[in-house]
């Protein structure tokens, strides 16, 4: 099977393991970097599983990324945060945590894009966690 297909697969559960697998190979080699660009395609889907798992994904390319594509897509990158479903944006603020690790000059952009965002969208409920995901964050940058 295709590692695009997978990733989109309707099965969650089979789709999910597809993406920890990726993203544990990406933390060892460069293999799937050649997928950046399918990557950045999966965050258009209609389905928010799909554009966290391409978010993640992308986060996980970082330290291979000598091509500086994710400093060329970063406003569009950076436009998950602003995800209609408050999960995506937790495990997007999650995942940035690679992200800036290997691309510490991004902090600046990030911390830009943090100040931007709308939680009033959100649920009372699901505001306070979200804002716990930025603190956390701000203090690794």
């Amino acid at each position: 099977m295709d590692i695009i297909e997978g990733l989109q697969n309707k099965k969650v559960t089979e789709a999910y393991k597809l993406q920890l697998l990726l993203e544990k190979e990406s933390a060892e080699s460069n293999k799937y970097y050649s997928y950046f660009d399918e990557f950045i395609k999966l965050m258009n889907s209609k389905s928010s599983f799909v554009r966290v798992r391409g978010f993640r994904l992308i986060c996980s390319q970082a330290q291979w990324d000598k091509e500086n594509k994710i400093e060329s897509n970063i406003n569009v990158i950076l436009k998950m945060l602003d995800d209609e479903k408050p999960i995506a944006v937790r495990q997007s603020l999650a995942a940035l945590h690679t992200l800036i690790l290997y691309k510490p000059d991004l902090c600046s952009v990030i911390e830009s894009k943090l100040g931007t965002l709308n939680l009033a969208r959100y649920k009372d409920s699901m505001k306070p966690l979200i804002e716990k995901d930025i603190a956390e964050l701000r203090d690794a940058m």
